[in-house]
């Protein structure tokens, strides 16, 4: 009898990839389903001339149809190659591995890293994550192949380092310790959606700045605990390659040669770590200059177009913005060439390229991946439904006479649902903020507070989504360290894993906005929960 339920049990272990494709399918036939029977929603738009609102009619894409068909077979390669995850984490990992293959992760790791306590490890990883999102969603690509790698060096369960990481970045997403893009691209939406009941509303991009610095360190201590408390002892260690295949070897040692050796080591890696450093030092430099405004040959990163700096930096063709990971890579691959000549680890640049290519020998199962996930995130952002979805709940919330809390987080977990099936922060707000928004200020509740609660509610669910186009790094790099290849992580494992995680974060995120609301604290420069 046991024999058959395991037997049984070995059908679920479907691959990830496997999944997907059977999702992609299940989109496909639910839109044509959707579309007989006329499925549509309608949401309203602000019209910045009339300051009115507009309504906006959207159907479902039927993509068993000839032209359904049609944008499948003709957008594959379009949808693989413009997909986001796919180019941050190739430049992500060309100055990961390059830095790997000299050595210098390592010797950082071990020389210094390893002597932080595991708690402030963790919560550094995760504050790190968190304020990441300063920056759209460069921290899924950089931080996840660093944390597994750095766990992994530090003889920790390198799985439990992608969890950590992810899971900083997804459920504290848009909280940070600096003003950056999620204010630009949600700002033009609450300062419109407000001008409905108040044209001489103000809302200016600093008008969450208090609550995000604070919710920032808030959430990175929750989330360490969650860590090292529940999850981590779930996860158990991870046992390396060599340490499965330990032999009773023996070998005359010659103690005064090995000591001599080990210092000859020491000398030529802190050398290394020396010339790391000051090339460090001279990019952040450039770095940092590119940045400023208005100087000889300054401003390199910035969109000068725009009149505003904030908007120079975070506005939608922002330099900065777009380069931000190659100029981490790039960070990578000079201090990682700087410590390899330093320490003597290399000797030319055929060992750099060799080293670096035999890293990247592992990650065939990761673009496949990624090219199957493209696709089923295309073709359900092409059906609407994820839109229709947001819209009826919009309707929904506009139909309750709620205020005060019940108002409140009511809105946080409607739109943590929507969040489920429309991920982009710019595109829920769009559609709610011309409802939440009015019934806050008619509540007496600041717009400022609708555009907190609407940020909280997406980070809420953030990583809870396999349509979370970033999800594809964390399950792939699951299946990367798998010991057990004849069981996957799939789906439904990788959520399981961060369940806990979920749950007590999205609970704490609850208590922390009524707490923030109750007391009055300013949640902005001058700016409060309520009006």
């Amino acid at each position: 009898m046991n024999d058959r339920r395991k037997l049984r049990l070995k059908k679920f272990y479907f691959h990830p990839i496997t999944m997907f494709l059977v999702l992609t399918l299940v989109v496909i036939l639910l839109s044509g389903l959707l579309a007989l029977f006329q499925t549509q929603a309608t949401y309203n738009t602000v019209n910045v001339n009339t300051n009115e609102l507009e309504p906006t009619l959207i159907t479902v894409e039927n993509l068993v149809s000839f032209d359904g068909l049609k944008f499948i077979i003709s957008n594959a390669a379009k949808n693989f190659l413009s997909f986001g995850p796919l180019g941050m984490l190739l430049l992500s990992l060309i100055g990961i591995t390059i830095a790997e293959g000299t050595g210098f992760i390592e010797t950082l790791t071990k020389r210094h890293l390893s002597k932080i306590p595991k708690n402030t490890l963790t919560f550094f990883l995760i504050f790190i994550a968190t304020i990441s999102s300063l920056i759209n969603e460069v921290g899924y690509a950089i931080l996840i192949p660093l944390a597994a790698l750095i766990y992994f060096i530090n003889n920790r369960n390198p799985v439990l380092g992608i969890i950590t990481a992810f899971c900083g970045v997804s459920f504290g997403y848009g909280v940070s310790i600096f003003i950056g893009s999620m204010e630009v691209s949600l700002m033009k939406y609450t300062r419109e959606a407000a001008w409905l009941i108040d044209e001489s509303a103000h809302i200016s991009l600093s008008c969450n700045l208090i609550f995000i610095i604070v919710a920032s360190i808030l959430i990175s201590l929750i989330g360490t605990v969650i860590i090292e408390k529940i999850i981590a002892p779930k996860i158990g260690k991870y046992k390396k390659e060599d340490e499965f295949s330990k032999t009773e070897q023996y070998r005359v040692i010659n103690l005064e040669e090995e000591e001599q050796k080990e210092i000859e080591r020491d000398r030529f890696e802190k050398k290394g770590l020396r010339s790391a450093l000051v090339v460090s030092i001279l990019i952040l430099f450039v770095f940092v200059y590119s940045l400023i405004p208005n100087l000889p040959g300054s401003g390199m990163l910035l969109d000068m177009t725009e009149k505003t700096y904030l908007k120079q930096l975070f506005g939608d063709n922002s330099y900065f913005q777009d380069g931000f990971t190659y100029l981490v890579s790039l960070v990578f691959i000079l201090s990682g060439v700087a410590y390899g000549i330093g320490s003597k680890s290399i000797k030319n640049d055929k060992d750099i390229i060799e080293n670096a290519s035999k890293k990247f020998a592992n990650l065939g199962s990761m673009f496949f991946l990624i090219f199957v996930v493209s696709q089923f995130i295309a073709i359900f952002r092409k059906s609407n439904i994820g839109m229709i979805v947001t819209a009826w709940l919009a309707k929904l919330l506009e139909m309750l006479s709620l205020s005060g809390i019940p108002l409140i987080v009511v809105t946080l977990i409607v739109i943590a649902v929507a969040n489920f099936f429309l991920t982009s922060s710019a595109s829920k707000w769009m559609i709610f903020s011309p409802v939440v928004v009015p019934m806050f200020m008619q509540a007496n509740i600041s717009p400022q507070f609708a555009q907190l609660v609407m940020r909280v509610a997406d980070s809420m669910t953030k990583g809870y989504t396999p349509l979370l186009a970033s999800f594809v790094i964390y399950i792939g790099y699951l299946n990367i360290y798998n010991l057990h290849k004849d069981k996957p992580y799939t789906i439904k494992k990788a959520l399981q894993m961060v369940n806990p995680y979920f749950l007590l974060i999205s609970a704490a995120w609850i208590l922390i906005v009524i707490g923030w609301y109750i007391i009055g604290l300013p949640i902005g420069p001058g700016v409060f929960p309520t009006l």
